[in-house]
């Protein structure tokens, strides 16, 4: 419907910062116990690959909310989700909805997306060009 193509990129940019925002928060919850963890307990180790997983993704909801390095910080968040899920979830089954990685599969191709389609309207990456 050409009337909805104008709005495409509020749309995109909208789902770019949506999904930035709940990404934040697995790293907020991995790092800082915000929103509390599951059954509590202490963070990941300084240094493992749980640590650093929560750092990128802090970092990277941070850049992809505010849509500044979007195409890189997008290609590196979906390398970050697939090997999230091929390390932490396939293991445990192959069915997605058996192995909890339906999230990482669905912010691994949401983020390859957003490497060729750019970060959509509401970007700073729109005011550096």
């Amino acid at each position: 419907m050409p009337n909805l193509d104008r709005w495409s990129p509020y749309a995109l940019g909208l789902l770019r910062i949506v999904a930035a925002v709940i990404f934040l928060e697995h790293g907020t919850q991995k790092l800082f116990g915000f929103p509390e963890r599951a059954g509590g307990g202490a963070g990941p180790a300084l240094f493992s690959m749980f640590w650093v997983a929560g750092v990128l993704e802090i970092i990277g909801g941070v850049l992809l909310a505010i849509g500044l390095f979007t195409r890189p910080t997008a290609f590196v968040m979906s390398g970050l989700m697939a090997a999230a899920y091929w390390i932490a979830h396939a293991p445990r089954s192959p069915f997605p909805v058996l192995n909890g990685g339906d999230a990482a599969i669905l912010y691994c191709f949401l983020f390859l997306y957003l490497v060729f389609a750019g970060p959509g309207a509401f970007a700073l990456d729109n005011r550096r060009k």
